[in-house]
């Protein structure tokens, strides 16, 4: 499987060769950025599980900003952050909202009166425009739960990301050593 992965994964000449990754070769280049490990693999989780919640495009870019920085795995962050889709960001958005509502009694906030979630109004016949700007507007209305809750529920999925893709990671390597010892038992009888 490790084989095939690296087969599609590019090497760090073919980074410096690129005209557009040429100035970010060094970073990029780095090992830890494309090693699959079981750490780098659960940071890399962790990290597109984080920043597929940051608003707007910058997802994939907060993805590689990151990985870079925590040294993760580049490419399996910002295939993750692929979780966030015009399907899933509106009950995502949503979770969010909850969580901050529900998060800020504990921080002393007071909610506003009357403040509930509700889906954005974008006319079937909006252009890009219209769209970003109904988009942004609706953003805007959800106010301070939102802002709360994105974070935290970011803060949330990536610590739960990590742990899953370790305890997976540990569960699969258990079951090979298992299936080792049986049939090396099997072959001493």
């Amino acid at each position: 499987m490790r084989k095939l992965i690296r087969s599609y994964l590019p090497d760090s000449d073919s980074l410096r060769r690129n005209r557009w990754l040429a100035p970010f070769a060094d970073s990029l280049g780095h090992p830890r950025l494309w090693r699959l490990n079981r750490h780098s693999c659960a940071g890399g989780v962790a990290v597109g599980l984080f920043s597929g919640l940051i608003p707007g495009p910058l997802q994939m870019l907060g993805a590689a900003l990151l990985s870079v920085l925590l040294r993760v795995n580049l490419p399996l962050a910002m295939l993750v952050t692929f979780y966030t889709n015009p399907l899933t960001i509106v009950p995502l958005y949503a979770v969010a909202w909850a969580y901050g509502r529900a998060v800020m009694p504990l921080l002393g906030m007071t909610l506003p009166a009357g403040a509930r979630f509700s889906a954005p109004q974008i006319p079937d016949d909006a252009g890009f425009a219209d769209w970003m700007d109904a988009l942004v507007t609706w953003f805007m209305a959800l106010g301070e739960p939102l802002l709360i809750g994105l974070p935290l529920l970011a803060l949330t999925l990536a610590a739960l990301g990590y742990v899953t893709v370790l305890g997976l990671w540990r569960w699969h390597l258990v079951r090979a050593w298992q299936r080792r010892a049986e049939s090396r038992k099997t072959r001493s009888c």
